[in-house]
């Protein structure tokens, strides 16, 4: 690494040069874009404009060569393509680096936190040969954001804003104007790209590659588990000390990184942080109340910077249930959900990752021949996903997409996991033993029941409730797994090639954890399938926590009927649902079972909407129009809190609508329902094209009152008209009716619906 020059030492012309190209290629070519940012560095470097202007092009072409010292590994590389956009890549790592070591101790911490955030670190997509771990700047695709419990956030964005994807950056751009929004709660359940959309964050604004109209901020990213022991001790450290002393030493480079007295207290006080604390959920739950009342501390004293937590949604809410203080219950004023994946983000995804697999495997060419190569790999995946109502379900999530897309590369021409149940038995077997196997690797993996030991491990950890274990207790467990099963393997040989072969489970400082919450979910799963303990389960129906893993038993079971009518029996009725909905619909079954299963779908939804039909019954309009909601919102797979898309309205199952319409309609006497109200939009000139019709559109609102007088809003009263009921959940806020916002994706969608 060339050292970096005394303050009075003026540079080469080259190095200056080199500097320049840099900071142009840093401020956003490769994210956020950014023209400007040429003429800002150029103005401010002391280069003469004929010097710059001349050479500048040359040096974006041969960056590799003047920057030779630095990057030697990657030499050959470059000077056989000789690409803008390898050169751009590198050369922001090698300004990163160059940060890190030099420059203003700000600079160097900034360099160090988007060091540590430059690679994609997706946790539960499994390392493979020949799988390379591309850059976050090469294949992140921007998460959208559907935010929907606090209204000042809806009202900050205007209809035109509203019709397009919401990204956090838009959320960012108005914490100064909007102080709701300097405290944003970001969920969502396991592998929906939380830890990753704020790795992108700190990195872009670590590496100063932040949107121009976001604020200028100072990003700390705060791993809870990393951090959980500290925070809930007696004497826990402060935010600033948390930051100074365990933060910062951690990453890459720091090395004896030392900043100024008080620095982060000065820069959390000013309003100049973005702390990003991520995993809440992944604090054990004795744990929460004190880092709650933390975390709450940390707000008061701080409260012109910004605050972003992430975290299953059930750990969240939890917290409100069992916590009666409010000192030590979180309660952010904004919430934001983060959203499938659209078929949209579905294909940009492929297409970058794909290309970058493709140049890395070739030498890091990006020539015709290469684009072309990585252009149909991508195709032909994006096309097995459409053509199969079930694989686009897995790919909406983005973890799941991840693990598709490397077992395509990895398998090419096999047939793709049509379930997810079947994907993670695939890259279990893959890891334990196809793997190995392939490599001719001598392993305890395959000289013993590897994923059987592992199986026995996650259930217990299920069972304490654990998402990681301490090295101490489990070799104790694998110890006692072992002499059981009569292997002579000792426990601590075991663990290493477990971790270091398979990589199921992974280190994390002095505890291990699975490499993703969902392989624990499903071992679990599979372990009380294969020794018939259903029973263990039955516990635990009102427990989300162990939702996935009852899910995934169901899913892989021949005959799920047992615990569906235990779920039932114990009023579980959405799980029971939910594990209907898990069953194959393409697998033959016995005519039998499929006898059973008609009759206790049968069961079920009549259980389900026992709630609703008591409401109705007895005219209970604005609890009916909640419980409308509730079981609407559930049914797409989506928690209470969320709002629907028009892709979950369109492909609503036909007989869950019709069923809740029916209520409607039969209590009401004919006043209200969706099929009522269906009626009055083709009335006022419509047609069920499932498209927007404007003019339609406000008559139909005002025929049905929603509109009055130019107020939007809905009542439950004894005077409302004909068709102003059902809303389903759209009276948390007369906002949400204003077209462009939840009509346009929702209402229109439903009432083009062909079941009504």
């Amino acid at each position: 690494m060339p050292q970096s020059p005394a303050p009075n030492e003026k540079q080469p012309i080259s190095d200056q040069l080199a500097d320049i190209a840099l900071k142009v290629i840093q401020p956003g070519g490769l994210i956020c874009g950014g023209s400007g940012a040429f003429w800002f560095l150029f103005n401010q470097s002391a280069v003469p404009k004929a010097i710059a202007s001349a050479v500048i092009g040359i040096l974006l072409s041969y960056g590799a060569k003047l920057l030779q010292p630095i990057h030697q590994g990657t030499q050959q590389r470059f000077a056989a393509t000789g690409k803008a956009i390898d050169s751009g890549i590198d050369q922001i790592l090698t300004y990163l680096t160059d940060k890190a070591t030099g420059g203003t101790p700000e600079d160097r911490y900034l360099a160090c936190q988007a060091l540590e955030c430059q690679a994609v670190k997706s946790e539960g997509v499994i390392q493979h040969d020949g799988i390379f771990t591309p850059l976050l700047a090469e294949v992140f695709v921007s998460l959208s954001i559907d935010s929907t419990a606090t209204l000042p956030g809806f009202k900050a964005f205007s209809p035109e804003d509203m019709n397009e994807d919401l990204t956090i950056w838009r959320f960012l751009a108005k914490t100064r104007s909007i102080p709701t929004f300097r405290q944003l709660e970001i969920l969502a359940w396991g592998g929906s790209g939380k830890t990753t959309l704020l790795r992108h964050i700190a990195y872009c604004y670590g590496s100063r590659q932040a949107p121009r109209f976001a604020p200028n901020l100072i990003p700390f990213l705060l791993i809870l588990r990393k951090h959980r022991d500290n925070i809930a001790q007696a004497n826990a450290p402060t935010l600033p000390d948390l930051i100074t002393t365990h933060h910062i030493p951690t990453l890459p480079v720091a090395g004896n990184l030392q900043m100024p007295s008080n620095w982060a207290q000065d820069v959390l006080k000013r309003g100049n942080a973005i702390v990003m604390l991520d995993g809440f959920d992944e604090v054990p739950k004795a744990q929460r109340p004190k880092v709650a009342g933390w975390i709450n501390q940390q707000i008061q004293q701080y409260s012109k910077s910004v605050f972003l937590l992430t975290s299953r949604p059930k750990a969240y809410t939890e917290q409100h249930e069992d916590v009666h203080d409010p000192d030590h219950r979180i309660e952010f004023p904004t919430r934001l959900w983060v959203k499938d994946f659209s078929p949209k983000q579905r294909q940009d995804f492929v297409e970058k990752w794909y290309l970058c697999q493709t140049r890395y495997a070739h030498g890091g060419r990006d020539t015709p021949d290469v684009r072309q190569m990585a252009a149909q790999s991508a195709a032909d995946l994006l096309e097995q996903i459409e053509a199969r109502d079930e694989l686009k379900a897995l790919a909406k999530n983005p973890l799941l997409l991840n693990m598709i897309v490397t077992f395509h590369r990895r398998n090419p021409g096999a047939e793709l996991p049509r379930r997810r149940v079947e994907l993670y038995k695939e890259i279990c077997q893959l890891q334990l033993k196809d793997r190995p196997n392939a490599r001719k690797l001598q392993t305890l993996l395959t000289q013993c029941e590897a994923q059987t030991i592992l199986q026995q491990i996650a259930l217990a950890m299920m069972k304490q409730r654990w998402e990681g274990i301490k090295r101490p207790k489990l070799l104790q467990g694998l110890k006692r797994i072992l002499a059981q099963k009569g292997e002579t393997i000792e426990a601590t040989e075991f663990l290493d090639q477990v971790v270091q072969i398979s990589e199921l489970l992974v280190q994390q400082e002095d505890e291990y954890e699975f490499a993703h919450l969902s392989f624990q979910e499903y071992l679990a799963a599979v372990h009380i399938a294969q020794t018939q303990q259903e029973h263990l389960l039955y516990a635990y129906f009102d427990d989300d926590k162990w939702k996935p893993t009852i899910l995934l038993y169901a899913a892989q079971v021949n005959n799920p009927t047992t615990v569906i009518q235990a779920a039932v029996k114990q009023g579980a009725t959405d799980l029971a649902y939910q594990c209907l909905q898990e069953l194959p619909k393409t697998k033959r079954i016995d005519p039998t079972l499929e006898t059973q299963l008609r009759a206790l779908k049968q069961t079920v939804q009549t259980s389900r909407y026992q709630k609703l039909e008591a409401h109705l019954k007895n005219g209970r309009w604005r609890e009916a129009d909640n419980e409308t909601y509730r079981l609407m919102i559930t049914t797409v797979g989506k928690e209470e809190g969320q709002l629907f898309d028009s892709e979950d309205l369109l492909n609503f199952p036909c007989e869950e609508l019709l069923t809740i319409d029916g209520l409607w309609v039969r209590y009401s006497n004919g006043k209200f329902g969706f099929s009522v109200q269906k009626d009055i939009y083709m009335q006022c000139g419509s047609i069920p094209d499932r498209k927007y019709h404007e003019k339609a559109w406000e008559e139909f609102c005002e025929a049905i009152e929603w509109k009055k007088g130019g107020i939007w809003s809905v009542n439950y009263d004894a005077s409302t008209p004909r068709g102003h009921l059902p809303a389903a959940g759209a009276a948390a806020d007369p906002i949400l009716l204003l077209p462009g916002l939840f009509t346009h994706f929702c209402v229109v969608s439903l009432l083009s619906h062909h079941a009504l």
